[in-house]
């Protein structure tokens, strides 16, 4: 079996230059870096972790709480924080963390106790205050994604602006009749996403000195609840509005995919705008709101690797902007025959 003394010879450097060189602690070149990489990888030298976590008291891994996996943010979030770790010698663990039941508890009780995680990532997940406690005395660093969560460094956007400055810019294009089609409450995400996202919506049309009431339809968060809403609401020319804010992308799509097939036109007849950026944004020529999930899951890394450097965390949340993307799924609204 191959030796860290083995590697530092095929490179031509010193067992502590190669040791610092394969963990990632301390200064190497880059150059010398990529000597010691390409010679462990000559040999098939694989560093031990439980070597490594005796003499660091680290175990280069990290747990991961997350409440879906297969919807398009949460796989954004959840690559992203896999490729940021293993950038870093980090391994992750993952836990698809079900709403409150003895499933979840497990995770908390058993998982995320007994196994030796330098530090743990929550994305989207709303934690009650046992769960904060609990995690808070395992005295490892805790990393929010989504929402506010007590005594712990977050990550986050403001739904509330995000929803208004979306709904501001169909009415700066002259909109006036302006319906929000976005998730139910009773099937809210956690960190009222779904309220928000009304609340903001609501806000810009009552500044405008427009009625909300009559103006929200839910549906199913995805492309197929957006569609089937979208054949409902835009079914009666005698009701149908001249635009529609969708609280995510998907919804969106499905908006746009119900209005070609009653033939309405988009954006002539009808403008649609959505919050996320997804990669099908740009194919559907959709006007949207970008969150860049994918900056969320980097930044949390950095703060979490931060809090294992100098062990203190802000407690502090950090709200990322959203920016308008502007494509043809949105325009003024074309005149009604009288």
């Amino acid at each position: 079996m191959s030796a860290i003394g083995d590697v530092a010879r095929l490179a031509g450097v010193a067992k502590a230059t190669a040791s610092r060189a394969l963990s990632g602690r301390g200064y190497v070149s880059a150059e010398t870096r990529e000597k010691v990489v390409a010679a462990a990888r000559e040999i098939g030298y694989v560093a031990s972790p439980n070597a490594a976590s005796l003499v660091t008291g680290r175990t280069q891994s990290v747990g991961v709480i997350i409440p879906f996996i297969s919807r398009w943010f949460f796989s954004e979030v959840l690559e992203s924080l896999e490729q940021s770790l293993l950038t870093q010698g980090y391994d992750m663990t993952l836990y698809n963390l079900p709403p409150e039941s003895p499933e979840r508890d497990r995770v908390f009780d058993f998982f995320l106790a007994r196994k030796r995680f330098d530090g743990i990532i929550s994305v989207g997940v709303a934690l009650s205050d046992q769960e904060v406690d609990h995690l808070h005395r395992l005295g490892r660093p805790l990393v929010g994604i989504g929402g506010p969560i007590r005594g712990v460094p977050t990550i986050e956007i403001d739904d509330v602006a995000a929803a208004r400055l979306a709904t501001e810019h169909l009415l700066s294009l002259g909109h006036r009749d302006i319906v929000h089609v976005g998730g139910s409450q009773i099937d809210e995400m956690d960190f009222h996403v779904h309220r928000n996202r009304l609340r903001g919506f609501q806000a810009a049309m009552l500044a405008a000195g427009l009625a909300v009431s009559g103006c929200f339809y839910a549906c199913e968060f995805s492309m197929p609840g957006g569609y089937a809403r979208g054949l409902a609401v835009l079914g009666d020319p005698r009701r149908r509005p001249t635009a529609i804010f969708a609280a995510s992308d998907e919804i969106a799509f499905g908006l746009i995919l119900a209005a070609r097939e009653l033939g309405i036109r988009v954006p002539t007849e009808l403008s649609v705008i959505g919050i996320d950026d997804h990669p099908y944004a740009e194919m559907f020529r959709l006007t949207t709101l970008a969150q860049h999930p994918r900056a969320q899951g980097e930044l949390a890394v950095r703060t979490l690797l931060a809090e294992l450097a100098t062990r203190s965390a802000a407690g502090e949340p950090t709200v990322l902007p959203t920016n308008l993307v502007i494509r043809s799924s949105t325009s003024a609204p074309r005149a009604r025959a009288i």
